[in-house]
């Protein structure tokens, strides 16, 4: 590239160094020159231009940012159209970026004329966000050196897009007598907007006392209901690992992963584990939607990036966040509603726990325990931490000891008062309780404690509300349940009898079901008798 100053009669082709103003109209920098714009040139009285020409093997800016930065795109990030030099780089969707720093210094260092920068390492972004920009400095560049920029992108990945991995959550939030309700709407707030922003889906919310027991208890409904990651805020911020709220959890049979990490604010966050389940007692800052260090843990985990004590304590460097607040905190604000399926896939849950269990040997089988929780609490529970947009329970025999099992859940009651006439006029009295604009409904059976969300949220995803079919789990050949019915059959269902359900139905409508594969017994597991809650327990 040769750059200087030129007697017009001598620019054509020539790249303009500096944006022009003329009369009507502005040519702008890095502009190449046509004879047109000779004329007007002429016309305005400019004499000499400086810029550039292009020699043998050179490239333009536009040119060069663009070819560097398509060296750098990968799965997830991709380049815009260059422009006056640039080249910027976007993830495609929401997701974590890494950074590959060495293969970004050695492209910075080939030749000033070439500049790479980013954003931080471990950035999360949301889809269409810039995370990268190429600057060409000069207006040109030799093509050698763009093809060493390339040669150094190729080393490795120096841009990646991890994307967050959904998760199925609960939020324990614990409490003492007399305490304030802010503190439970601020945690339910915060935590629900957190996740969904990472893709994420707060299912379960459980309010307790502030003791060992009461912890344990939660975390086991949170277990027994299918959720994969569990976040627990307590009344007081744990001091010790021998505290409330970790004895807790040790007491559930998990571990103590890490307690305190070196970040300001959210020095306080424990990180445990109950199996492969992560469960984190978050610190007192996790109530605001102020950044913390509680919003690197759970980007970083939901990317699918290991999360152990090594990692935490590596977090100090940059760890004293000072961010400015994006959104106002409202402590008084109403909890918001939980975002629970996508647009147009509104399926909603009946749980059926009229019946009276006769079977069972005295008493009200539904509030027999499995796993430490009535059968239908967990009932209830699965569906609550699923995507359904809301949760019906069918209450008959013994509907006040139901209804009191089932106290501080998020959960509408009808109830059945001709429970003994069988499970149709439960069915018939779910479905007249249903909110008028759901899409489907999903039928769940009190009586299946090993039902959980992830099982409904499988059915839900095979759900198309634009051919609506009825969606049913089979394992070998064989149906189970729960099951879920499109709007279009509640008519039919209301007209069932006895107590068959809508067992009569699939058969007639044999040609509008969609199986969905399961490769467990969850879906056959109903408790009866005694001898069939014993040889659950038993698996």
């Amino acid at each position: 590239m040769i750059f200087g100053e030129f007697p017009l009669q001598e620019c054509e082709g020539l790249l303009l160094a500096h944006s022009l103003r003329l009369p009507g109209r502005t040519m702008k920098k890095g502009r190449r020159l046509a004879a047109a714009d000779i004329d007007l040139l002429a016309a305005a009285g400019i004499e000499r231009l400086s810029g550039a020409r292009l020699e043998a093997g050179d490239l333009d800016e536009n040119a060069a940012a663009g070819a560097v930065a398509a060296a750098l795109a990968g799965p997830g990030i991709a380049a815009r159209a260059p422009h006056a030099g640039r080249c910027n780089l976007f993830a495609a969707e929401a997701g974590l970026i890494t950074v590959d720093a060495d293969i970004i210094n050695r492209i910075n260092r080939l030749d000033e004329a070439v500049t790479l920068a980013t954003l931080p390492p471990l950035s999360a972004v949301r889809g269409g966000a810039v995370v990268a920009t190429v600057k060409i400095i000069p207006l040109a560049v030799s093509r050698t050196l763009v093809n060493a920029c390339i040669a150094q992108a190729a080393q490795g990945a120096a841009l990646r897009r991890l994307p967050f991995l959904p998760q199925r959550a609960a939020l324990i939030v614990t409490e003492q007598s007399g305490e304030s309700q802010r503190n439970y709407i601020a945690a339910v707030t915060s935590s629900r907007r957190r996740l969904e922003d990472l893709g994420s889906h707060l299912g379960l919310v459980q309010r307790c006392a502030h003791r060992t027991a009461a912890v344990t208890a939660g975390l086991h409904e949170a277990l027994a209901a299918g959720c994969s990651l569990i976040l627990i805020s307590g009344t007081t911020v744990a001091k010790d690992r021998a505290d409330t709220v970790p004895a807790g959890i040790v007491a559930a049979g998990g571990e103590i992963v890490h307690f305190g990490m070196p970040v300001e604010p959210g020095n306080m966050l424990l990180l445990a584990r109950i199996g492969a389940v992560p469960v984190l007692v978050l610190p007192g800052c996790a109530r605001s939607r102020r950044s913390n260090g509680l919003d690197w843990v759970l980007q970083r985990m939901l990317a699918g990036l290991p999360m152990a004590a090594a990692q935490i304590m590596e977090m100090g460097v940059g760890g004293l966040i000072r961010s400015p607040l994006e959104v106002d905190d409202d402590d008084n604000a109403p909890a918001p509603d939980p975002v629970r399926a996508p647009p147009g896939r509104r399926v909603a849950a009946l749980v059926l726990a009229a019946g009276s269990g006769s079977r069972m040997g005295g008493g009200n089988k539904l509030l027999r325990t499995y796993g430490g929780v009535p059968m239908v609490r967990r009932a209830t529970n699965a569906a609550l931490a699923s995507r359904c947009t809301s949760v019906v329970v069918v209450t008959g025999f013994a509907a006040d000891d139901v209804s009191a099992c089932l106290a501080g859940l998020q959960v509408n009651f009808t109830h059945n008062p001709e429970h003994l006439s069988g499970m149709a006029s439960s069915l018939r009295c779910g479905l007249a309780a249903l909110a008028a604009d759901v899409d489907a409904v999903v039928v769940v059976l009190a009586d299946m404690p090993c039902i959980h969300g992830g099982h409904i949220d499988r059915l839900i995803a095979a759900f198309d509300p634009a051919q609506p079919r009825i969606v049913v789990p089979m394992k070998d050949g064989r149906r189970g349940n729960p099951i879920i019915w499109p709007r279009s059959f509640f008519a039919e269902m209301q007209a069932v009898e006895g107590d068959v359900g809508a067992r009569d139905l699939l058969r007639c409508h044999a040609d509008q079901i969609e199986f969905v594969t399961f490769d467990d017994e969850a879906i056959f597991a109903d408790v009866d008798t005694p001898a069939a809650l014993s040889g659950l327990a038993g698996r």
